[in-house]
């Protein structure tokens, strides 16, 4: 068994020069967002889920990831209604949100 149940990583990468990052599109308020419903949800903590924030993930076409261990769930995301959606049905139900997920030949 592992540590926590779910292990999400919000990508907070920031590229000079104009390049395409997940910061250009609050990834940090998202992984915040996120945070506070998994703590509302108490679903936080060992055994539960852990939010946190990752660097560069190299996927950054695909802008703004996120990724869910230990399914190995990658996520794309618009708003704090898609987040929600992440928290409420593959955190907490276990059901991953297929129209979020990012196609597998998305990189950089």
């Amino acid at each position: 068994m592992s540590y926590y149940k779910h292990h999400i990583f919000f990508c907070i990468n920031e590229r000079r020069g104009g390049q395409a990052c997940c910061v250009q599109h609050d990834a940090e308020g998202a992984m915040d967002h996120c945070k506070g419903l998994v703590k509302a949800a108490q679903l936080a903590g060992p055994g539960g889920v852990r939010v946190n924030r990752a660097g560069c993930l190299d996927r950054c076409a695909g802008g703004p990831v996120a990724v869910v261990y230990p399914e190995e769930v990658w996520y794309t995301y618009v708003d704090k209604q898609d987040i929600d959606e992440i928290v409420e049905s593959h955190l907490k139900n276990g059901k991953v949100v297929e129209r979020l997920r990012l196609a597998p030949d998305i990189g950089r």
